[in-house]
């Protein structure tokens, strides 16, 4: 897929920028082009500040946490849980994908209870 550069902003005013996916051309598609505050270079303007579009995708990494967390006979003592996002510039955040699927790595952790051990 073509790359393209999108400019994205912090809520604070700062902006940056990030490769991404060229959008493919729609109508009453709300991004345009603008000059890069750094360099100048026409880059494809977000319509969310950062902070924005992670919102989007916040309830749902708190309800996968949360269920596996609380799920479980056996409650972990640690559970990790890994998300590919990616950045679009028409989109704000997406769950990245490899093959057409979207995947979550899930490390979960027990430690052995020593305390009927006796010392």
């Amino acid at each position: 897929m073509e790359k393209d550069l999108a400019q994205f902003r912090l809520e604070d005013g700062t902006a940056f920028l990030v490769e991404v996916e060229k959008p493919a051309p729609a109508r009453g598609n709300s991004i345009q082009r603008v000059a890069a505050v750094n360099s100048g270079q026409m880059v494809l303007q977000s319509t969310l500040t950062l902070e924005q579009a992670l919102d989007q995708v916040q309830p749902v990494i708190s309800k996968v946490v949360s269920r596996l967390k609380s799920g479980l006979t056996t409650p972990a003592n640690e559970v990790e849980v890994t998300f590919g996002l990616k950045l679009s510039a028409e989109a704000g955040v997406v769950f990245g994908s490899v093959g057409g699927e979207v995947t979550f790595e899930v490390k979960m952790k027990w430690e052995k209870d020593d305390s009927s051990a006796s010392h």
